[in-house]
Parts: structure tokens; C-alpha cells; sequence
């Protein structure tokens, strides 16, 4: 009779332990935030050598790096720790060669950021307002304000998933350079906000959707294009080939932006941040930026269409006959290479604009940026269910959650390592994810 083996480390007792290693270190949040301060005075690329606590009242660390012009610190105070609310507040920067900066030196600092105050807060000589006493409601609103800051996150995730279920769906294979159509989006997006910028167009709604919508349309024919010249060739291959050209796209997207754009950070302007008060207790305050609620109204707004065109359309016909067998949807008469192509062009389009919020909203976007972004949407695209467009969605909503939440009470080191994990006992246990259905493994 067989036997199951006994399980030595039952799932709950791993996760414990990392639960319990998250409690040492270096906030990796805290570090995120010093490292984007180091533009402002070093041009160019850097390499981080070090980081490391300070000792003090306040949590303070320094980031040791090098630079074009030599090997440089920077030290950023804070107003809490781990389980603090103010963890993420800047009380005060000090470099090697400027020592601690002054109250007007540390306003400008803030204002070349453009972070939200509630991440780089004003430093106490500048008569910011006082805090009350923590109150019982405060775990309660640091809750919530989790919550709306998850939900850009998941709108991230959510769209980059979408294209990736999409080609799922009608292949039943993964391409592993959506990502990088996440990163061209970025960038491009990032490039057209500094023209705008610089035309003094910046503040107009209406110019940064014009933006926007080229930046979706051009990567939608990248996303074509890629399936033109590259997988309608390895169409009938039936072994991994596509799987490994799509890396070998993956690499010379990267590379190609690399060399045309070079290695640096683009740190576009914030795009609508003004900042609502929406519950407070006096100690803690609940906060909204005008840009969030855009975001989530575009992701929606994106998703409503796709729904649209998936179920009232051609198209969205053609693509559901094909998801359900290729062969029989083209005895019909159906334009597989056409359906193909242009779910190709849709994937592309939604992964600019997963790449067009990234850079208006959270900036600091390279040549880099698509590839991390494109596996934690493919592990939301297989949490929720590959080859489900509402399972798209909900992965990408429950990975959101999962960071947001880690990062907050938690080490924000240790989120990605949270993220896989996730993605692996999905697969362990739950393979066709919560809104997936069985089929062929499609190689």
C-alpha cells in the first residue's frame, strides 16, 4: 500500500519562522526612500555599497555609494520604525560633503522629490503641524490608508496580467517579454511627461492623456510587430522554442533601451498630487492623492472595455473560439493569425499602461523596470487564474494587497521573497489558480 511521506516542516511552521526573521535588519522601505534622495546630489549612475542603522533616538540609516565623482554617504532620519505609522516620514538628511542639511535646504530637497508629504514630511524648524497623542483609531486608519495604497498596486499588477492571460488564453503559452512592453511604456511615458514639462504642459490633464494614449497605441504595435516577425513563425512549433525566444526578446529590449537611453533613472514630475484629507484622528491621518483615484477610474475604465470588446465584438468572438480550439475556430473560417496578432496589440496596449502609471506615479523608471514588474504579474496572472480575464484582475488585486500589507507591518525586504512564496504554493496546491480552468500545457 503507498504511503504518503511524512512532512517535516508543515507550511504554517515555514511561514512563522519568516515571520519571525522579518523582525531584523535594515527597513528596506526606509532604505527605498533614502536611495531616491541621491540624484539631488549625485548625477549619473550609482552603485550602493552599504547600508547600514545609525545609532540615535530616532531609526536613522546611511547608504554608502559610489558615484562619477567618488565614493559619497547619505544618512535619512525617521519618525518611526517597523510597526510605527510614521516609519516612512523624513525628519532630517545629512550627507558627507553638506553635513545635515537646514530647514530651507531639506524644503527644497522635498520639493525636487515630489513625494508625497506623508513619506517625506516637513523637518520640525519649518513649523509643520503638531501631532497629537496616539489614539485607539489609529492601528485602525494606518489600516486603511494600507488599503488605498494597495490599490495602485494592484492596478499595476492587474494590467500587466491581463496580457499576459490574454496570450495565455488563445495559445497556451506565456510571454515572458511582456514586461519589457511594461518598461518601453514607462519609459516613453516618463520621456513625454519632461517634453511636457518643458513646454509647460505638464499641469494640463488633457495633454498628459494625449501621452498616454500614444504611448498605449505605440506599444500595442510593438506588441504586434513581436508576433508578426517572431511567435507567428514558431507558431506550429510544439516544443519550448517560443518560450526561449521570448527571452531572448526580453534581453534585447533591455539592452536596446540600455544603449539607446543609457542607465539612468527618469524622475518624471508627479502627475495630479494633490493630496485629500479624507479621516483623521490627530494622530494619524487617512490621505488620497487626486492621482490615485485617476488610476483606479482608468484601470477600470480599461477593464470595462476589454469586457466590452471581448463579449460584444468580432474580435472578442473570434478570440473565445480560439482559447476554446484552435483548429475547429479555424474550419469556421476564423483569421487565427489575425486574432493572434491582435491580442498581441491589446496585451501591448495594457502593459503601457501598467508602464505609464508606474512612471507617473511612483518614477525612478529604467531599462530594468519590466523585468521584476513582469514576473509578479505573471505570478498574479497564475494566482488568479492564467487564461481568465477576471482572474487577471483579482490576482493582481491580491498581490497588491500582499505587498502593500508586508511592506507596512513588516520588513519591506523580504515582500518579494513573500510574493514567489505566494506564487509557489499556489501552484503546489491550487495549479489552475481561483478562477482558472484545466487545459493542455499548450508546448
Amino acid at each position: 500500500m503507498h504511503r504518503r511521506p511524512p512532512r517535516l516542516f508543515p507550511p504554517f511552521l515555514l511561514l512563522a519562522v519568516a515571520l519571525l526573521l522579518t523582525g531584523c535588519g535594515v527597513d528596506g522601505d526606509q532604505a527605498a526612500l533614502c536611495r531616491k534622495l541621491i540624484p539631488a546630489f549625485d548625477s549619473g549612475p550609482v552603485t550602493i555599497l552599504d547600508t547600514a542603522e545609525m545609532a540615535g533616538e530616532e531609526p536613522a540609516l546611511r547608504l554608502t555609494y559610489r558615484a562619477d565623482s567618488g565614493t559619497h554617504w547619505i544618512a535619512c532620519r525617521f519618525g518611526g520604525r517597523f510597526f510605527d505609522s510614521r516609519r516612512h516620514e523624513l525628519v532630517a538628511v545629512a550627507t558627507d560633503r553638506m553635513g545635515r542639511l537646514r530647514p530651507m535646504q531639506f524644503t527644497m530637497l522635498r520639493i525636487w522629490a515630489g513625494l508625497p508629504a506623508a513619506r517625506l514630511g516637513l523637518p520640525p524648524e519649518s513649523g509643520g503641524p503638531e501631532r497629537g497623542p496616539q489614539t485607539d483609531w489609529a492601528p485602525l486608519l494606518f489600516f486603511l490608508q494600507q488599503l488605498i495604497n494597495a490599490a495602485t498596486v494592484a492596478c499595476v499588477y492587474g494590467l500587466l496580467a491581463l496580457g499576459y492571460t490574454l496570450v495565455y488564453g488563445i495559445l497556451g503559452q506565456i510571454n515572458l517579454a511582456m514586461g519589457e512592453l511594461t518598461m518601453i511604456g514607462a519609459m516613453l511615458t516618463a520621456m513625454g511627461a519632461a517634453a511636457l514639462g518643458m513646454a509647460g504642459l505638464g499641469s494640463l490633464p488633457l495633454a498628459v492623456l494625449g501621452v498616454f494614449a500614444t504611448v498605449m497605441a505605440f506599444t500595442a504595435v510593438q506588441g504586434w510587430t513581436m508576433d508578426r516577425l517572431v511567435f507567428r513563425r514558431l507558431r506550429r512549433t510544439h516544443n519550448h522554442t517560443p518560450l526561449i525566444a521570448a527571452v531572448g526578446l526580453s534581453i534585447a529590449y533591455q539592452e536596446g533601451m540600455r544603449l539607446l537611453h543609457g542607465a539612468r533613472d527618469w524622475w518624471p514630475a508627479q502627475f495630479l498630487a494633490d493630496r485629500h484629507e479624507l479621516l483623521s484622528d490627530g494622530a494619524f491621518t487617512v490621505t488620497a492623492l487626486t492621482s490615485q483615484a485617476v488610476i483606479l477610474l482608468m484601470t477600470g475604465g480599461l477593464y470595462a472595455l476589454l469586457w466590452a470588446i471581448m463579449q460584444r465584438t468580432a474580435y472578442g468572438r473570434a478570440h473565445r473560439a480560439c482559447a476554446d480550439d484552435v483548429g475547429a475556430a479555424e474550419l469556421v473560417g476564423v483569421d487565427v493569425d489575425r486574432t493572434v496578432a491582435t491580442t498581441f496589440a491589446v496585451g501591448g496596449g495594457l502593459a503601457a499602461a501598467a508602464g505609464a502609471v508606474i512612471a507617473l506615479y511612483y518614477g525612478g523608471v529604467n531599462f530594468y523596470t519590466g523585468y521584476l514588474v513582469g514576473f509578479k504579474a505573471l505570478a498574479a496572472a497564475v494566482v488568479g487564474g492564467i487564461g481568465s480575464v477576471p482572474g487577471a484582475m483579482l490576482g493582481g488585486a491580491l498581490l497588491g494587497l500582499v505587498e502593500t500589507f508586508w511592506s507596512a507591518y513588516f520588513a519591506i525586504a523580504y515582500k518579494d521573497i513573500v510574493a514567489f512564496g505566494l506564487l509557489t504554493l499556489f501552484l503546489i496546491y491550487r495549479p489552475d489558480g481561483l478562477m482558472g480552468r484545466s487545459r493542455g500545457r499548450g508546448d
